[in-house]
């Protein structure tokens, strides 16, 4: 994969659409950002790809190879990622990354291990890609998974160098549901289309097809107004799209197997591409898990239509499951909401505070205040049941 070269000489200051690294997204907000830096002599530029502790940087004289091990590696919430805006050194063999640029947002989701560690796996991102494939059934509640953690965006960002907080705002999900070749009939199609959307409450959901072209128009339009991340599992066809995007192929695609749909890893690391029409792409290779990491706010926006009938709810701690008065378990009834939904929230809610439990004290004293809470209810009541009988 080859990057543009610039220019030798370069300037911070003016508008930022004539810097060398406008086309990657640096922007005046950058610009400020980064001054300090440039006063001691440093180089911005934007990470594209890293592998094995280096990290390839687009600065406004080309792209370099730099080594990441001024960059606190022991903190999987501050190593370098694709996106990161970095300080560089001007010269040097080898070159360092001295320095991330607070993330604006982040995409983080839990680790396998038993640390219970976050990692970052895109920042500085407005748009969270999540792409389905036409070509297997959707397992809805890997996409609420995906959403919630899309959603949470900017309070799992990454802390600042000192410490300070992340930026704010969130990056916008949108759903892309791929090869709509394969799904010829349109009343079909649209049923699918219904599904996702019955999952993604207010999140835009696209059809495409890069065979036909179908859809490409309207997602190239979104996408070219600032840093878009594709999310998916292999086979989901973010390659093959991207490579529709960029006009030619830049990303190794290979076919998804015929017995169930199903593709192989292909992209082996996250890679940050300037698309031809406006705008940055971040292809990542597929996903097989998706732990949550710090994303109750959410779970609850993409539940949010049981958040709202649990403020009906004659308790205010109701816990949906057998109390009177229960709104939710009310819809549940007359089909206006599927039990389904209920089970998939408290399944995030439980693993999301896991998590939480493991990574901060003040949760945890919570959970446990919280389970004493309830043994005393319980043996009140069991007290007050025998008494009823003597």
């Amino acid at each position: 994969m080859s990057f543009p070269s610039f220019p030798s000489a370069f300037s911070l200051q003016g508008p930022s659409a004539s810097h060398p690294l406008s086309p990657y997204g640096w922007d005046d907000a950058w610009a400020a950002e980064f001054a300090p830096y440039a006063e001691q002599g440093l180089l911005p530029g934007r990470v594209v790809r890293v592998d094995r502790g280096q990290c390839d940087v687009v600065t406004p004289h080309g792209t370099v190879r730099a080594d990441t091990a001024f960059v606190v590696p022991r903190d999987p919430m501050r190593i370098v990622c694709t996106g990161d805006w970095v300080a560089v050194d001007p010269d040097g063999d080898p070159q360092f990354v001295r320095t991330l640029l607070p993330r604006r947002t982040a995409f983080v989701r839990s680790t396998s291990s038993q640390r219970s560690e976050g990692q970052v796996l895109a920042t500085n991102v407005d748009h969270i890609v999540i792409c389905l494939s036409l070509a297997v059934e959707f397992d809805l509640g890997r996409v609420e998974r995906f959403l919630a953690l899309a959603m949470s965006s900017s309070s799992g960002a990454a802390l600042l160098r000192d410490g300070g907080p992340a930026g704010d705002g969130a990056a916008e999900p949108i759903v892309v549901l791929t090869k709509a070749d394969l799904v010829p009939d349109t009343v079909t199609l649209s049923y699918l289309v219904q599904d996702i959307e019955g999952v993604a409450p207010g999140v835009q959901v696209l059809t495409v097809s890069s065979a036909t072209g179908e859809g490409i128009d309207v997602f190239s339009a979104i996408v070219s107004g600032g840093t878009s991340v594709l999310l998916g599992a292999s086979g989901a066809g973010k390659s093959t799209l991207a490579n529709t995007l960029l006009g030619h192929d830049v990303m190794e695609v290979q076919a998804a197997r015929d017995v169930d749909g199903k593709g192989r890893h292909t992209t082996t690391t996250r890679n940050l591409l300037v698309l031809p029409s406006g705008g940055v792409l971040i292809d990542t290779p597929g996903l097989r898990g998706v732990g949550l990491w710090d994303a109750e706010a959410g779970v609850g926006q993409v539940f949010s239509e049981i958040e709202e009938l649990a403020e009906q709810c004659r308790f205010h701690d109701c816990a949906h499951d057998s109390e009177p008065g229960c709104a939710v378990l009310a819809a549940i009834e007359d089909g206006s909401l599927h039990a389904r939904r209920l089970d998939s929230f408290r399944k995030l809610l439980r693993e999301n505070q896991r998590i939480a439990a493991k990574t901060d004290a003040r949760v945890r004293s919570e959970i446990l205040r919280g389970w004493k809470r309830k043994g005393a209810e319980g043996r009140a009541a069991m007290d007050a049941k025998r008494g009823r009988f003597r």
